[in-house]
């Protein structure tokens, strides 16, 4: 039975993952970067850069070591070179590389936005194909239409800030740390969802567009009015705070779901998929499945431990690994391009 390894560096997350052809997980293992970029309250590419240079192989060997065999068992490494970090992806990549040729192995670039949607079918043990596909993250806010796994086409995204961006701007103007998107969330529990009007961009739009760079500014003046401010030594009243981020969460959510039941009745798909940090978000889920009930259709939500950055999910390399589409040892990074 083949056997893949999946490497994983697009960002601040450095993972690696031994996969086999049944999608069973034998090892995996993932390295954080949260506690080194903390302090810039968002990820410094060199940083991260750096960071997976130290981590790579001890997670390769992490991952190869719970899974209990030898990088010559590998039948394939597989390797996350689109889009990301340019100097991140490049780390894993030249890993992926040098594994391929001392091994002998073929070498698979995978799409990190696709991925994020086989983690659906990863976790659902079934094929979830075809589908509508929504990816939430910090980088990305996209919807596909996914006719097979690796064949998409791009309905449409954000024009500007991406969901996950949005939660953490909006936790910095909170002094909530970084990442945002729990902090956020948890305030948001003592909140009141309606007391701040907040826009809605696209909401009522036919195109399957995204804009959360005006609900950040709605945020921005809710919290500090229209004059200059420093929200390091801002004092906000608790309750505003919490008002705040309800309000911030439930406007985020309802036009997620909005726009993903509108790209169901345009494609006439039988399902969603969703992956992405955001997808872990519990009130966006809420929401989601409360809309799909109504519509009846199926909604399968990526489980919260294959949302965030992994290298589980790359064992959507095994469907380009069956059709013999493999990359050449010339193969390079796309950074920060969606298809």
């Amino acid at each position: 039975m083949p056997i893949i390894l999946t490497l994983e560096t697009t960002c601040d997350e450095t993972a690696a993952a031994v996969i086999d052809e049944k999608l069973q997980i034998l090892g995996s293992s993932i390295a954080s970067q949260h506690e080194l970029h903390q302090r810039f309250q968002g990820v410094v590419p060199e940083i991260a850069a750096r960071a997976h240079l130290e981590r790579m192989l001890p997670v390769i060997d992490q991952s190869l070591r719970g899974a209990g065999i030898s990088v010559g068992q590998l039948d394939a490494v597989a390797v996350a070179v689109t889009p990301g970090l340019a100097n991140s992806l490049v780390v894993g990549l030249m890993a992926a590389k040098t594994l391929a040729l001392t091994c002998q192995i073929p070498l698979i670039g995978i799409n990190h936005l696709h991925a994020h949607i086989y983690a659906c079918q990863i976790a659902a043990r079934r094929n979830v194909y075809p589908c509508v596909g929504l990816i939430i993250s910090g980088g990305h806010t996209h919807l596909y239409d996914f006719p097979n796994a690796i064949e998409p086409r791009l309905l449409g995204g954000t024009i500007d800030d991406a969901a996950g961006e949005a939660f953490d701007k909006v936790a910095n103007m909170l002094n909530l740390g970084f990442p945002g998107g729990p902090a956020v969330a948890k305030l948001a529990e003592r909140g009141y969802p309606h007391r701040f009007a907040f826009p809605r961009s696209f909401l009522h739009d036919a195109r399957l567009a995204f804009s959360f760079s005006g609900l950040k500014t709605a945020v921005r003046y809710a919290l500090g009015g229209y004059g200059p401010v420093d929200f390091r030594t801002l004092q906000i009243d608790p309750q505003l705070a919490a008002d705040v981020a309800a309000s911030f969460q439930e406007a985020v959510a309802e036009v997620l779901v909005a726009k993903s039941m509108q790209a169901l009745e345009q494609t006439q798909r039988p399902r969603l998929c969703v992956g992405g940090g955001v997808a872990a978000n519990r009130r966006f889920r809420e929401l989601l499945m409360a809309a799909a009930d109504q519509r009846g259709v199926e909604v399968i939500i990526a489980p919260p431990e294959l949302c965030t950055d992994n290298a589980v999910m790359g064992g959507i390399a095994f469907e380009r690994y069956h059709a013999g589409r493999f990359d050449p040892l010339d193969l390079d990074i796309v950074p920060g391009l969606v298809r």
